[in-house]
């Protein structure tokens, strides 16, 4: 199955764990507001690490969407790892297993996002296992 839409998302700074300049390490939280296919809010922490080299960073984040996934309602964590080389951005985005609640029990899929002009897209396969 698929799902797709817009988000609006809103990262506020939060006090890093390690505030060694060196570290070049940073903490947010993350609201998110999803349209579309899947009508959610989620709220959850994204680490980032940040290189000499500008456009060069990576990120991991944990959030908890609750909401309606084509008219199933439940919540469902999703775990993000990312990495930017020089501007080219590599988006690995899963809902973490056995996380469904619900009628989104046994949620199981991948998320892409895509930013076209500011405007945020997700495109979201998914399948929910009765197993």
């Amino acid at each position: 199955m698929n799902a797709k839409g817009t988000f609006e998302v809103k990262l506020s700074k939060l006090q890093p764990y390690n505030i060694i300049a060196e570290a070049k390490l940073g903490r947010m939280s993350i609201d998110k507001e999803f349209s579309g296919d899947l009508q959610a809010v989620s709220k959850g922490e994204m680490l980032s690490a940040f290189s000499n080299t500008e456009g060069s960073v990576g990120y991991v984040a944990i959030e908890e969407v609750e909401g309606i996934l084509q008219g199933k309602e439940g919540t469902f964590i999703l775990q993000h790892n990312a990495t930017m080389t020089r501007n080219k951005q590599e988006l690995n985005i899963i809902v973490v297993p056995d996380s469904g609640t619900g009628e989104l029990k046994g949620l199981i899929g991948r998320m892409q996002i895509n930013i076209i002009d500011g405007k945020h897209f997700y495109d979201f396969d998914y399948n929910i296992s009765t197993e």
